[in-house]
């Protein structure tokens, strides 16, 4: 499951042209006999200066399919596995009602929680105030409870 989301999280753009993508290259740069040099049919081969690249990248997209219960069984060992550090706190959405970060670091003092450490955010809906408030901090990461993946799961020492 790491993996795949690693994988999606590539941009696949990078490109190359090849012989046929090179501009020019239509005629032939000498004639095939009675020259004494190698015969050529374009000066766009990948064998000249200017020309095309063999084999080169080109844009695609990486998908590694994963099953679901293959998936969900990560995450449940996870949280499992992490069953000791992770706070429970009710309602977090609606208790910061104003984007200040202030508010949600008062909020981690109360729960105990200790910010010099990566802490994941679970929550059902990530409202404007809560984003704003936590987009500042260092170690604090938000994702909503449909979102949550297996990597983010691994990086959070406090859940």
């Amino acid at each position: 499951d790491i993996l795949s989301h690693q994988l999606a999280q590539k941009q696949g753009t990078v490109s190359t042209k090849t012989r046929s993508e090179v501009r020019g290259g239509g005629r032939k740069p000498w004639r095939q006999k009675g020259t004494g040099r190698a015969r050529a049919g374009s000066n766009r081969s990948p064998l000249w200066k200017g020309g095309g690249v063999i084999f080169g990248p080109k844009p695609k997209k990486v998908i590694l399919k994963l099953n679901k219960k293959e998936r969900k069984l990560a995450l449940q060992t996870l949280l499992y596995n992490k069953r000791n550090n992770i706070s429970v706190i009710d309602n977090l959405e609606n208790l910061v009602e104003l984007p200040k970060t202030k508010t949600f670091y008062n909020i981690c003092k109360k729960c105990g929680i200790n910010l010099e450490q990566k802490v994941l955010v679970i929550v059902s809906k990530k409202t404007p105030a809560l984003k704003l408030s936590t987009r500042n901090m260092k170690n604090v990461e938000v994702i909503s409870a449909s979102n949550l993946n297996t990597l983010s799961l691994l990086k959070a020492k406090q859940i």
